[in-house]
C-alpha cells in the first residue's frame, strides 16, 4: 500500500493484517511521517505486542503493560463498537466537529481501539490516508485501502515529522492518559499549520438534574471507588472538563467545547436520547466486571468475591429507572495557528 506516511525506506516491517509494526530507528526520507531523530516508540517484535496477559479470566495487553487497565478480549472490543453506535446516536452520526475540510491529506487517531473511528474516516473520507495507533492489535484486517494501524503508545515521545497532520482525533482516552499537556503539546507539534485536534470524552462522575441520584447513592460510590483506583495511577479522570483550558494552554486557537449529555437508562423523553440511554446502559452491563475489575483488585486490592457482591448492588443502580442519571460528554476541538511550525 503506497504511502507518503509509510515508515522510512530501510526500516523493517512486520504486517499483522493491515497492523504495521515498525521498527523506525534507522534514517528515512523528508516525506515520510515517521521522523530519523527520534528514538523509535513502536516496535518489530510482533511476538511481544501480540502477546497477552490473563487476569480473572480476562484478556489484557501485553505491549506496555499495565499502561491501559481494561481488557482487549472480543467481550471488550464488542462494547467498544457500542460505544461508537451510541455516540454516532447522540451526534447524529457526526465523526468530528472540527472543521478540516473536504479532503484533509493525513489524519491520526490515537487509542484507535477496534479502530472503527478510523475505519469510518478512510470510508468517508477515500483521498485520506489514516492512521490509527493503539497498545493493542485488535483492529480488522480488511480495512479501506487508505486505512492502516500502528502499535503505538500515544504517550511516549512521537517519531512522526512535525507539521504533518491536518487531522488530530482521540477518544475514550481518559481513563489511560497521565501527561494531557504532553499529549496536546505533542498533537500540535506534528500538526501542520492550520491543523485541528479533536478529542472526545466523558466525564465518568453520573450527574442528575432532579435530585433523583443523592451523593450517598449506589452509582456516586461506585465512581469513587474507580476515581480512587486511578488516582493512584496517576490518571486524572476529571481531565475531560479541562480539556478547552489544555488546549488553549498548549497552544491552540479557536477552540471550541461541545458537551452533551449521555443519559444511564430509558428515562428520557426524547427518543433520541432514550436510545442513546439504552446503549449506555447496556455498555455499562457489559462492562462493569471488565472496567471493574483491574482498579478494584489490583490496584485497591479488593477480593474478586467482594467485588461481585459490590458489583450485584452496582447492576440494581444501573437497572433503576427511577434514577435519571446522566455522564457529560466533552468535545473540544481547537486549530494550530497558522503562522506556527513545529512545536
Amino acid at each position: 500500500m503506497a504511502s507518503s506516511a509509510a515508515p522510512a525506506p530501510g526500516t523493517e516491517e512486520t504486517m499483522v493484517g493491515t497492523m504495521i509494526i515498525a521498527d523506525d530507528e534507522q534514517d528515512g526520507d523528508g516525506d515520510s511521517a515517521i521522523g530519523s531523530d527520534n528514538e523509535s516508540n513502536t516496535t518489530s517484535l510482533a511476538s511481544s505486542v501480540l502477546d497477552y496477559n490473563f487476569e480473572n479470566g480476562r484478556r489484557y495487553h501485553k505491549f506496555r503493560e499495565g499502561r491501559y487497565v481494561f481488557p482487549n478480549d472480543d467481550r471488550e472490543q464488542d462494547r467498544e463498537d457500542l460505544k461508537h453506535a451510541m455516540i454516532m446516536e447522540l451526534v447524529g452520526g457526526v465523526l468530528h466537529f472540527a472543521p478540516i475540510g473536504d479532503s484533509p491529506q493525513r489524519v491520526l487517531d490515537i487509542g484507535t481501539g477496534t479502530g472503527i473511528w478510523a475505519i469510518d474516516m478512510g470510508e468517508q473520507y477515500q483521498s485520506t490516508e489514516v492512521i490509527g495507533t493503539d497498545l493493542s492489535p485488535i483492529q480488522p484486517k480488511w480495512v479501506p485501502p487508505n486505512v492502516r494501524f500502528i502499535v503505538d503508545d500515544c504517550e511516549s515521545d512521537w517519531v512522526y515529522q512535525p507539521n504533518h497532520f491536518d487531522f488530530i482525533h482521540g477518544r475514550h482516552l481518559a481513563v489511560a492518559i497521565r501527561d494531557w499537556p504532553k499529549l496536546l503539546k505533542q498533537s500540535f507539534k506534528h500538526l501542520k499549520p492550520g491543523g485541528h485536534a479533536e478529542f472526545q470524552e466523558i466525564l465518568v462522575f453520573p450527574e442528575s438534574d432532579d435530585g433523583t441520584l443523592p451523593q450517598q447513592s449506589t452509582l456516586r460510590q461506585y465512581f469513587r471507588y474507580v476515581n480512587e483506583a486511578f488516582e493512584k495511577l496517576s490518571i486524572d479522570l476529571r481531565a475531560p472538563s479541562n480539556l478547552s483550558k489544555m488546549f488553549r494552554d498548549a497552544g491552540f486557537e479557536d477552540v471550541h467545547e461541545k458537551v452533551y449529555k449521555i443519559p444511564l437508562g430509558t428515562w428520557p423523553k426524547n427518543p433520541v436520547l432514550k436510545k442513546v440511554g439504552l446503549f449506555q446502559r447496556t455498555n455499562f452491563l457489559e462492562g462493569l466486571s471488565a472496567i471493574s475489575l483491574a482498579p478494584y483488585t489490583r490496584v485497591l486490592g479488593w477480593s474478586t468475591e467482594a467485588l461481585e457482591v459490590w458489583l450485584t448492588e452496582v447492576r440494581k443502580a444501573i437497572l433503576d429507572e427511577k434514577t435519571h442519571s446522566f455522564d457529560y460528554m466533552f468535545f473540544v476541538y481547537g486549530r494550530k495557528p497558522v503562522e506556527a511550525a513545529g512545536g
